[in-house]
C-alpha cells in the first residue's frame, strides 16, 4: 500500500475515524447477520442472498482497509498553525478571474478531502497547484481542460 502522508484537516480526520469505528462495530455485525441468515437458506452454490452478503462483506473490508491506511498515514493540518502569508493547505483564498472579473473563494485542502462542488479544491488540482505558495496580489496562470485562465489572488484567510 501507498505509505504517502495524506494531509487532512482535523474535521476530515475525525470524520474518517468515526466512519471507521461505525464500519467495524456496526456494519460488520449487520453483514455477519446477513451471511448467517443467507446460510440458513440451504445450498450455498445457488444462494444469491449469500453471494450478495459475501460481496458486501468484501466491499466493507476493502473500505475498512482503505480508511485504516488513510488514518495511519494522515498528517493533520492544524488551522491555528496555518499561515495566511501565502496560499497553502488549510487556507481560504479569494481569487479573481482577470478575463471575466468573476470572483471565487476556495478552501485549499489535501487530495483526500477535495470537494469542488463545495469550493474545497485539492492542492494537487490545476488551480490549487498554481495557487500554492503564492501571496496576495500575485497573478497565476492555470491550464485546465477548458483553456487557460489568469487569476489574481485578492485575499488569503483561515
Amino acid at each position: 500500500m501507498d505509505t504517502a502522508k495524506y494531509q487532512l484537516s482535523r474535521e476530515a480526520y475525525e470524520k474518517y475515524l468515526k466512519e471507521l469505528e461505525n464500519l467495524k462495530t456496526v456494519k460488520r455485525k449487520e453483514i455477519a447477520e446477513k451471511i448467517k441468515v443467507a446460510r440458513s437458506f440451504g445450498d450455498l452454490s445457488e444462494n444469491s442472498e449469500y453471494d450478495e452478503a459475501k460481496a458486501e462483506q468484501a466491499a466493507l473490508e476493502e473500505r475498512i482497509a482503505y480508511l485504516e491506511q488513510l488514518i495511519n498515514n494522515a498528517k493533520i493540518i492544524d488551522k491555528d498553525e496555518v499561515s495566511t502569508d501565502f496560499v497553502g493547505i488549510g487556507t481560504n483564498v479569494k481569487i479573481q478571474n482577470l478575463d471575466t472579473g468573476d470572483v471565487f473563494e476556495y478552501s485549499i485542502v489535501g487530495s483526500k478531502e477535495a470537494d469542488p462542488l463545495n469550493f474545497k479544491i485539492s492542492d494537487e488540482s490545476p488551480v490549487g497547484k498554481a495557487l500554492m505558495g503564492k501571496k496576495v496580489g500575485d497573478v497565476v496562470e492555470v491550464n485546465v481542460p477548458a483553456g487557460k485562465f489568469r487569476y489574481k489572488i485578492l485575499e488569503i484567510s483561515k
